[in-house]
């Protein structure tokens, strides 16, 4: 799997940042226009975010699936046989909702958490 975009918005889309990841490479845009790299972009990202997001496995996760490179503890829907919880790396990760994408189905709404740290993501939508 290659890289993504990420965009992260505050209340009322204040404080918004683009998020770019491809492997360990990192660079983030800021609400002003300013680009980071790198170790800056980390630093920005933990002060904005008050913890170093786990990016290289959040790629998968919020595909709905466990990262491949470390051992998980997984459980699926029994329905559709989806990703209910995850449990990787320290992280709980929960799934309270898919979305129709392509031929199938992406998650629409998650939790991460970690001793200290929750984070809610919703998706707008998945292009293809």
């Amino acid at each position: 799997m290659g890289g993504g975009q990420v965009s992260l918005e505050g209340p009322l889309g204040a404080g918004g940042v683009q998020i770019t990841a491809d492997g360990n490479a990192l660079s983030i845009v800021t609400s002003h226009g300013e680009r980071l790299d790198s170790d800056a972009a980390r630093a920005e990202l933990e002060s904005r975010l008050g913890f170093d997001p786990p990016l290289g496995s959040l790629r998968y996760w919020v595909l709905g699936v466990p990262d491949p490179a470390s051992a998980s503890q997984e459980s699926l829907d029994q329905q559709q046989q989806r990703l209910q919880s995850l449990q990787q790396d320290g992280w709980q990760i929960d799934y309270s909702g898919y979305m129709p994408a392509g031929n199938g189905s992406l998650p629409a709404r998650m939790t991460v958490q970690r001793a200290g740290v929750r984070v809610r993501l919703v998706v707008d939508g998945w292009s293809s």
